[in-house]
């Protein structure tokens, strides 16, 4: 297993953590699919330095998708 920090785009988080596909498009979902199957990814959580607490910015250049504000996350994958 390796681990990462990735920048999430923040639409997607409810979906990685939870499980919760509410407010998404199929194609938003396919394409969160598609990167978890082809990273082998095991588990998301947010990297945060306290409980509770993140950290959200811009980036140009989100794990997926168009840029977007985004979450550094642990990612673990096979």
């Amino acid at each position: 297993m390796e681990f990462f920090i990735e920048p999430i785009p923040t639409w997607a988080l409810c979906y990685l953590i939870n499980g919760d596909p509410t407010g998404l498009t199929d194609d938003e979902i396919a394409m969160i699919d598609k990167w978890y199957a082809d990273n082998k990814v095991q588990t998301v959580t947010t990297a945060s330095e306290a409980e509770g607490e993140s950290n959200p910015y811009f980036s140009h250049f989100p794990a997926f998708g168009l840029p977007a504000e985004v979450t550094d996350c642990h990612v673990m994958t096979f």
